[in-house]
């Protein structure tokens, strides 16, 4: 149930590795709940489209699919009204298909907006009517009949379907769904070092952007921060354009550095140069990886929010954003700190997850996968499940409001 269950976040990607959406699902105290129930599925549906809807600014994740599990009891519910259907997918297991309304739960979704996934049917062995109320299929990579599905529903294949393939976990895997026309990807390959790519070197954005990090940790005088952002416009543009982003909630525009610095001090200005050096990523995985990254800052922000100081909480932001900086900026973690000057409880949580901050920056990545370890991490940090979920989803609202 809710409140002893926490929320998965999975990306589903494209084969560019931009990121079109995500799937939620539930990880129960002690590992991923593989047959939810009916109550669990339409609680979360319930939760999902209450936090992601504003009563005056709309639904929050526009741009961004959701995925969710559901039965045709689920559709039948009246728990998705809160979702928006153009930007919502509904996933319905194919042994729900026995049930003898399936078909017409099924057509009035699809006639409100929604997308419907069917995951674990053969579609060949489909009524041919029922083919149109399809928008996506599900395939489970690694399972011996993968090709044959694949090749047969790339057969069947209309403008309006799209193929998911599922379980890719290292990018031999990537490489042979996408060969056999896969439109959509759910794992979490993107966490490991793509082959072939080069290591070890800095774009110049990112190099400014460290130069001017350290200048701010050094309060360095304003004057000479515009110095160094004039000789990139576009790096200045980017800046600007995040500090006024929603997500940041200032009330009021912000002209130029200067204004910033003036109005709200150095401490902001060193948040919003991280969440620019991780959009500053040159390489295939940047899109995905800095969106990660920037849900994991504010997530992990958000955990602690109620336990640390303003300042420390902050500090848990920026642990949370150099978490993938890594795999950015493709170096070893040891050597990334080394060109960069972090509080010592910040270097410890990125180097060993321990220390005051290191748990909460755990506890946010255990959201993204289902490997049971949410629980036993918020129970050590005294957080309920639905604090957790509240700040998971608020988090990813939050990143969405960036619109990077």
């Amino acid at each position: 149930m809710q409140d002893v269950n926490f929320i998965v976040r999975e990306p589903l990607l494209d084969p560019t590795l931009k990121v079109l959406g995500y799937a939620l699902s539930w990880q129960g105290p002690d590992g991923y709940l593989s047959k939810p129930s009916e109550l669990d599925l339409q609680v979360l549906a319930a939760f999902a489209g209450e936090r992601f809807t504003h009563p005056e600014r709309g639904y929050l994740m526009a741009g961004s699919l959701l995925f969710l599990n559901v039965t045709p009891e689920t559709l039948r519910s009246g728990v998705l009204a809160s979702l928006s259907p153009k930007n919502t997918v509904l996933s319905i297991d194919g042994a729900s298909l026995v049930d003898a309304s399936a078909f017409d739960d099924i057509k009035a979704a699809r006639s409100a907006g929604f997308g419907i996934m069917l995951c674990n049917v053969d579609l060949g062995g489909q009524d041919k009517a029922f083919l149109p109320l399809v928008s996506h299929i599900e395939i489970r990579f690694g399972s011996a009949d993968f090709p044959a599905h694949a090749r047969l529903y790339a057969s069947l294949k209309q403008s309006s379907m799209r193929m998911v393939a599922r379980g890719v976990h290292t990018w031999s895997d990537f490489q042979a769904s996408s060969s056999l026309g896969m439109d959509a990807f759910v794992g979490n390959l993107f966490l490991s070092a793509r082959p072939g790519a080069v290591v070890g070197k800095l774009n110049p954005a990112q190099a400014m952007i460290l130069q001017l990090m350290d200048m701010v940790r050094k309060n360095a005088d304003v004057r000479l921060l515009e110095g160094v952002l004039k000789r990139d416009a576009g790096l200045s543009y980017k800046l600007l354009r995040y500090i006024n982003s929603a997500g940041f909630g200032l009330g009021t525009e912000i002209q130029s550095l200067r204004h910033a610095v003036t109005m709200l001090g150095y401490s902001p200005l060193y948040r919003w140069l991280s969440v620019l050096l991780a959009a500053a990523g040159s390489g295939t995985q940047s899109p995905v990886l800095m969106q990660t990254a920037i849900v994991r800052g504010r997530f992990a922000e958000l955990l602690g929010q109620s336990f640390l100081p303003r300042a420390e909480a902050e500090n848990l932001f920026v642990a949370g954003m150099f978490s993938l900086l890594d795999l950015l900026l493709g170096v070893p973690m040891e050597e990334v700190l080394d060109s960069i000057q972090l509080s010592e409880a910040v270097t410890q949580a990125l180097l060993t997850r321990d220390g005051i901050f290191g748990p909460f920056l755990a506890l946010a990545e255990a959201c993204e996968k289902d490997n049971g370890t949410a629980g036993p991490l918020a129970e050590s940090l005294f957080i309920s499940a639905s604090q957790v979920n509240e700040a998971h989803l608020e988090a990813l609202v939050w990143a969405q409001s960036l619109k990077l």
